[in-house]
């Protein structure tokens, strides 16, 4: 926010006069993977250069937004199209799967959307007084107080997000505390009262353990937040105990920067584990390069898929792009440096960009480009 321009003033003066007083701070980003995802998303599905923005063009651009996510289904329907998606994975919270099925919203978003549910709001449950716990109970028809119920009240959710479809589970306590998950019996854990810092943790492993039993079970995949935050504590090599625990369950860590060469390893030396790219060009597309870099003359190419996590349509496409470009001369080297025939190398590239990604969450069908073996 510029200095001196309070809220009140931006929202009394014309959008052209708050994006002048905003430029001079997104200057300063301008060569960020944010700014750049962003920039050349927007550039692709409306033909605005941000660089170039002036008033006649920023005008164009604001009431182009308006219109297209007016319809917001149809719009990212139409921007999918456009950027050459196949899927949409979307990441819900348990609640989601709540909501009626036939609500007309609903309906149009599942239509096109496949969602995953996320795990570690249960992680949080064990608070002596949880609204949230209470509120899911009803959902699930289930009073978690003890091992036995916490187990029915899992597998409520579990079963009532495998009756809408869900395509597997994902957490982020690697964004508050390490990803070592210790076996952890019955009689270790504190079901009532308030809970010590230690207790907690004794707590959110038992859940973490139950929701991995559940996932082996309905063999879904397992995201996994791997680095770009809560650095000292989010490395990935913990994991490894548990895909060996729980060897139908693939384990997919996401992002992975700065733990490239940790998350190759695991990947390498173990079956059911996965890298997927998403969010690195957004960090920086240095990044991508680094990780491609890193991993294609070691890790086995059916494990890496470059999805395109993003906050927005517009920035989806723009990674999509610099995802694609940097892959292309990664694949060029191969070829020029290793002699890889380009047939296989294209069959190779559709493997990262799809059908790696069809495989680990049974989604879609899968595409034959280039030759396994020239």
């Amino acid at each position: 926010m510029p200095r001196g321009k309070p809220v009140r003033e931006l929202t009394r003066e014309s959008g052209w006069e708050a994006f002048s007083l905003l430029r001079p701070a997104l200057e300063q980003h301008r060569y960020t993977g944010v700014y750049q995802c962003t920039r050349r998303g927007i550039l692709q599905l409306y033909g605005v250069d941000l660089d170039r923005l002036d008033k006649q063009s920023a005008w164009k651009l604001d009431a182009a937004v308006a219109s297209r996510y007016a319809k917001l289904f149809e719009w990212y329907k139409t921007a999918m199209r456009e950027a050459r998606f196949s899927q949409l994975i979307r990441i819900v919270h348990p609640e989601f799967y709540a909501t009626d099925e036939s609500l007309g919203s609903a309906a149009q978003e599942r239509s096109f959307t496949h969602t995953i549910m996320r795990i570690d709001p249960f992680l949080d449950l064990g608070n002596e007084d949880s609204p949230r716990r209470r509120a899911l109970a009803r959902i699930a028809g289930v009073e978690p107080v003890d091992p036995a119920s916490w187990r029915e009240f899992l597998r409520a959710l579990f079963e009532r997000a495998a009756r809408q479809r869900a395509r597997g589970i994902k957490q982020l306590q690697a964004y508050r505390r390490n990803l070592e998950y210790l076996p952890r019996t019955d009689s270790e854990v504190r079901w009532t009262g308030k809970r010590t810092a230690a207790e907690v943790t004794v707590f959110q492993d038992w859940v973490m353990h139950e929701c991995c039993k559940l996932a082996d079970d309905y063999n879904w995949p397992h995201q996994v937040h791997v680095g770009t935050n809560n650095l000292p504590q989010s490395s990935p090599l913990p994991l490894g105990a548990l895909a060996q625990r729980y060897r139908k369950m693939k384990l997919v860590m996401i992002h992975c920067w700065p733990f490239l060469r940790e998350a190759g390893w695991l990947a390498k030396f173990h079956p059911n584990v996965y890298i997927d790219t998403c969010w690195q060009p957004v960090l920086s597309p240095a990044f991508f390069r680094e990780a491609i870099t890193t991993w294609w003359n070691y890790v086995p190419y059916h494990k890496i898929t470059c999805s395109h996590d993003s906050t927005t349509v517009e920035m989806a496409c723009g990674s999509a792009q610099i995802t694609r470009g940097i892959l292309a001369e990664a694949l060029s080297d191969q070829n020029l440096n290793m002699g890889t025939e380009r047939g296989a190398l294209r069959h190779a590239a559709a493997a990262l960009l799809h059908n790696n990604a069809v495989a680990v969450y049974d989604i879609g069908t899968t595409t034959e480009i280039g030759a396994r073996f020239a």
